[in-house]
């Protein structure tokens, strides 16, 4: 019988990070979870057995002493700030590519580590007005994005991970880079409901500034460029066990772009989501907005800058390789994960908002 393995997860009190924690526990031959997180631990993990909970920040050097006494075979790193703190980018900064370079000189540093898997973003090819519907960005593309904060963190961890691979030499754990689409599913829209695009338009925020956001979404504003591509978050925690757990494939470091193929979802298919008609508006409409918001609310609405043009230009990436290379198949398609309720957490989706493929619309 094989070895079983302890697994190391930082974001653990997060979106994806506890999914994983959760699944990961629920697991034979997994022995022990680690969970690391700057905020306390969540209620929803509290009767997780097999987990041990670190509260700390990556970047403040307070925890490394303590995962390394339990010897962990695998990390998994998906902490981040990601929306950034007003008025201090330093400290998003430090947080997010400080913390992130300490855990990869952990993991590289520790010969019990024999997986790294690091959470990245498609947000680092960057949306810019010259990006077309019809154009796949592949994982062997540059890095564009030069001031969406949220893109050009994600951009300079992977830089700092690829300087730590260098000087491990050929020592040190296999690395895998996911950089997802939008993650959603029944779990991320009605377990953890925060400021998000979808959850915006469909009027789930209630309350102060966000009564004049949903006063302004009565129908949905659309750019000509706008799309969206969405994974759903089954699908994600599939990856993740496949990529830590299974015989390894490919080479000692391997980029995916986590998206499934086939059609994105269009400005139309989100209005229909949301039951809503179309407003076409153009690029410059949305920058203002976008402008407004953030300085307005003080980062509240997480407007950041940059951010308006992922709302105005297309950004379209092909998701296939880790099929390819690994054989996983997506369960779902962008549209399907976007717009139904099915998934291993939709026991927590309200009845009346449950939605299957063949029901009414």
């Amino acid at each position: 019988m094989a070895e079983k393995k302890t697994i190391f997860i930082t974001g653990a009190a997060g979106y994806v990070g506890a999914m994983l924690v959760e699944r990961f526990a629920a697991r034979d031959d997994v022995a022990a979870v680690i969970g690391l997180d700057k905020e306390p631990l969540p209620e929803l993990l509290k009767g997780v057995a097999k987990l041990t909970y670190l509260e700390a920040n990556t970047a403040d050097g307070s925890w490394q002493e303590r995962v390394r006494a339990l010897s962990p075979d695998v990390v998994i790193h998906t902490a981040w700030q990601i929306r950034m703190l007003y008025g201090h980018p330093e400290t998003t900064w430090k947080w997010n590519v400080d913390g992130s370079r300490a855990v990869f000189d952990f993991a590289f540093s520790l010969p019990s580590v024999k997986r790294l898997i690091h959470f990245s973003t498609v947000s680092l090819y960057g949306a810019y007005a010259k990006n077309t519907f019809e154009h796949l960005f592949t994982e062997d593309e540059p890095f564009r994005e030069t001031e969406y904060l949220y893109g050009v963190e994600k951009a300079e961890a992977e830089r700092e991970l690829e300087k730590v691979v260098k000087a491990a030499g050929e020592k040190g754990p296999s690395v895998a880079i996911l950089r997802p689409a939008a993650i959603t599913g029944p779990r991320g829209r009605f377990m953890r409901i925060r400021f998000g695009l979808q959850a915006a338009l469909s009027g789930q925020l209630k309350g102060g500034v966000y009564g004049l956001i949903a006063a302004l979404v009565a129908l949905v504003p659309s750019t000509k460029g706008w799309v969206r591509q969405f994974i759903h978050e089954d699908d994600v925690v599939d990856i993740v066990m496949m990529l830590a757990l299974d015989p390894w494939k490919g080479g000692r470091v391997e980029a995916f772009n986590i998206t499934p193929p086939g059609k994105p979802v269009y400005a139309p298919d989100m209005a229909k989501a949301v039951g809503k008609k179309m407003l076409p508006i153009e690029p410059w409409m949305a920058r203002l907005a976008y402008f407004f918001f953030w300085h307005a609310t003080r980062g509240k609405i997480p407007t950041a800058p940059g951010s308006w043009r992922f709302y105005s230009y297309p950004l379209v990436v092909d998701g296939t390789k880790l099929t390819r290379l690994w054989g996983f198949p997506y369960g779902e398609d962008s549209f399907d994960a976007f717009y139904y309720t099915n998934g291993r957490y939709e026991e927590f989706v309200p009845e009346e908002s449950r939605r299957h493929k063949g029901m009414p619309s």
